[in-house]
């Protein structure tokens, strides 16, 4: 899978050229579903005149996680494309299957980030994990993965990313998420097979599945643009707004629920906890039994289940283990009302 060296080399996706300067719209079939109904996978490229990097976005790999979508249409509205150097490639939609049925997974009941790099003749994950390394990945130097918290499960605005690389961190930094995890690459995950070809990816999550969360999409649009800047695709900032240094995460804990029945949370996304510190009381509607649920690790919540009904052993909160836990916890008070401050519609700062 080659890749386009700038604005001046040939970039093809799905039979359709795209020139320097150009903005094209272009829809990969995807396999016919048994209702007899085509399918396709839409890919927006907007390529600048002067030579650049290539970027990947991609959201929906997880048909139920609605942000990243909204997100790639904000990213794709800015004004500021216009002017950008190299080249942008955006997936609102990557698994259009899921999307349609509001559900994670495949319509053959596969995970889509557990079936890369895919094959042309696989299972129907395998050929479209094939499909969007070829066509889309395989042009790229840079990707940036939308993502949320799983159904019922939501995430603190957070990049994941492997922290091995000095060009990872430095982009993982711009984003500007208030918390920067190191994440082991799991297999079959498409930051996996982005990597095995030399392609930085970061996975940016916020929010939880089947919602719309209006700082998790602002704070992804501007982390989108800020890494673009910092690639110089896009004129710097002008603004003189600073915003919080991200925390790197030395590990992360789900605390699970040590005995069954109706939580009643403590504690909220961003919130500093120490080690024994409630994060919850589990009641029961049954007796007067109450158990308390309590943090095994100090750190930053930066996950946790959005159903209150609990059996023991299920997972609660997802705990950060950070080096300064109460400036971290400051920092996302800050992270979170600049946001919810700021217009619905932001203007470009340059």
């Amino acid at each position: 899978m080659a890749r386009a060296e700038g604005p001046a080399a040939s970039l093809t996706i799905g039979g359709v050229s795209v020139a320097p300067g150009e903005r094209r719209t272009v829809e990969l079939p995807l396999a016919r579903v048994f209702s007899h109904v085509d399918l396709n996978m839409v890919v927006q490229i907007v390529r600048g005149r002067r030579p650049g990097p290539t970027l990947c976005v991609s959201a929906g790999i997880h048909g139920d996680e609605l942000n990243g979508v909204e997100i790639v249409r904000r990213l794709m509205r800015k004004p500021s494309l216009k002017r950008i150097r190299g080249t942008l490639i955006a997936v609102p939609v990557v698994n259009m299957f899921g999307f349609i049925q509001q559900t994670r997974y495949l319509p053959d009941r596969r995970d889509l980030n557990r079936s890369f790099p895919g094959s042309e003749k696989g299972s129907l994950a395998a050929r479209l994990a094939h499909l969007f390394m070829t066509e889309v990945v395989g042009h790229c130097d840079h990707g940036i993965d939308l993502h949320t918290g799983a159904v019922h499960r939501t995430n603190l605005p957070q990049i994941r990313a492997s922290l091995d690389r000095e060009d990872t961190v430095r982009l993982a930094r711009a984003f500007g998420a208030p918390v920067i995890i190191d994440a082991r690459v799991r297999d079959g995950s498409l930051r996996e097979a982005a990597s095995e070809h030399g392609i930085p990816m970061l996975l940016y999550e916020a929010g939880e599945a089947l919602r719309l969360d209006e700082l998790a999409i602002r704070a992804g649009v501007r982390g989108v643009t800020s890494v673009m800047r910092e690639l110089g695709m896009l004129p710097r900032s002008r603004s003189t707004r600073s915003r919080p240094e991200p925390t790197i995460a030395l590990d992360s804990t789900w605390i699970r629920a040590p005995a069954s029945g109706i939580m009643q949370p403590q504690v909220r996304l961003g919130t500093r906890v120490r080690r024994g510190d409630v994060l919850a009381r589990i009641v029961t509607p049954f007796s007067e039994e109450e158990t308390r649920l309590k943090s095994t690790e100090s750190g930053i919540v930066i996950g946790m289940t959005r159903i209150p009904l609990l059996n023991e052993g299920d997972a609660a909160f997802h705990v950060a283990e950070v080096e300064r836990p109460t400036a971290v916890e400051r920092a996302v008070e800050a992270f979170q009302e600049g946001y919810l401050a700021e217009p619905q519609e932001e203007e470009d700062e340059a």
